[in-house]
């Protein structure tokens, strides 16, 4: 597969994933029609067969359980991992062929199966099938009084442009998104013209047959993760960047801050300096080699993944009381007791209500937890257990 920029941090198949959302479409009222008709019966049985499926294929030789996080494992799996072996429950990974992040968890003769994560009570909302798809999402928060920000979904160049012309009155910079799809990929922000505008629609269609086209909240990103109803974490998102000091060029000022040992792997990475660094530094009208004013913050990537450079901040003690119930709104909104809420707003501190330009601006139904037990500054937050609290409170220490 060829490396994909705009895919950064995580590859993905374009063609694949475009053809997973069309197969979505059209087998989706198929699926809604058998769960009317058969939803208790069909979540019973697969609760019987799973595991000796599980078992079957072992024994066939066509599949394997793993018994501790392997490379191939995400950090998400890799924290809750650790937290299960803390607590004495005792865990393993199936895998067929590159099929895998399906987990059977046992405790004290409870067997429990899930994938990538375990929904306390095991139960599904019916939110889980909208909560990713932007579009929707959007639609259903606004008229729940939820703060988003202002755009629509275009299938075309000439709706996309259409959205477009509309957030221009006011003027604003505008950014587009696939409709479904996680981790920033084919994400493009400071879109001011027609022209970017086409290109970030281009790069968005790549994934998704329908592009997200919205204005540009102000702000930093923040990730708030809600269990149980309760909204258990929230950590800062930066990109890769340095805050200037009025001495130092950016050159040097990057090369202090790759110093930075916890910047080595395998979770941060160094600042690099590539094509797209230089797109975003030409944006902001700086080289390498200027001093620029001290307290100016020169960012090197439109992106804030870990591996491109940027940085996270455990700001759970500081959210401001509105903001926290903001959040907790969206969890009991969507009735779903495990939710990943990505917003934007200037400052966590004070109430979202004070800000013009802040909003939520996707969901997620499975949460990178990893964010909140590794994060570059503050204190470590064992999300983990606050989840295995409430899947299997009787391995509470």
């Amino acid at each position: 597969m060829k490396h994909c920029k705009d895919c950064e941090p995580a590859q993905e198949i374009h063609s694949l994933a475009y053809l997973s959302v069309i197969l979505g479409w059209i087998d989706q009222p198929f699926f809604n029609l058998m769960e009317k008709l058969f939803k208790n019966s069909a979540e019973k049985l697969a609760d019987k067969i799973t595991l000796p499926f599980f078992n079957l294929m072992v024994f066939l030789k066509l599949g394997y359980f793993s018994d501790k996080p392997d490379n191939k494992d995400t950090w998400r799996t890799k924290c809750f991992w650790d937290e299960a072996v803390r607590r004495g429950i005792k865990m393993k990974e199936f895998h067929l062929g590159p099929i895998r992040d399906g987990f059977v968890a046992e405790y004290e003769g409870k067997t429990i199966l899930f994938d990538g994560l375990p929904r306390p009570g095991l139960k599904e909302s019916p939110a889980l099938k909208w909560m990713d798809n932007k579009g929707i999402m959007k639609e259903k928060f606004k008229q729940e009084g939820l703060p988003v920000a202002d755009g629509g979904v275009a299938w075309s160049i000439s709706s996309a442009l259409k959205i477009f012309n509309r957030l221009q009155k006011p003027k604003k910079p505008v950014i587009t998104k696939p409709n479904l799809g996680s981790r920033s990929r084919h994400t493009m922000i400071h879109i001011n013209t027609p022209e970017d505008l086409i290109i970030g629609f281009k790069k968005a269609k790549k994934l998704s047959p329908l592009v997200v086209v919205e204005e540009e909240l102000r702000g930093y990103l923040f990730r708030g993760t809600l269990i149980g109803g309760k909204l258990v974490g929230v950590v800062k998102r930066d990109q890769p960047e340095v805050l200037c000091d009025g001495v130092h060029t950016v050159r040097e000022l990057m090369k202090e801050e790759n110093k930075r040992p916890e910047r080595a792997g395998p979770i941060f990475h160094k600042i690099v300096v590539d094509k797209e660094g230089e797109i975003e530094l030409k944006r902001e009208n700086i080289i390498m080699d200027d001093v620029p004013k001290k307290g100016r913050i020169v960012t090197f990537s439109q992106k804030t993944s870990r591996s491109c450079g940027g940085t996270t901040t455990e700001v759970t003690d500081i959210v401001h009381r509105d903001n926290l119930e903001m959040l907790e709104h969206v969890a009991s909104f969507l009735n779903d007791p495990l939710i990943g809420v990505d917003f934007i707003i200037e400052d966590i501190t004070k109430s979202w209500r004070e800000e013009q330009h802040s909003g939520i601006i996707e969901c997620n139904s499975l949460p990178f937890i990893d964010l909140h037990h590794y994060p570059l500054f503050g204190k470590p937050n064992n999300v983990a257990g606050k989840l295995w609290d409430l899947v299997l409170p009787e391995s509470k220490i």
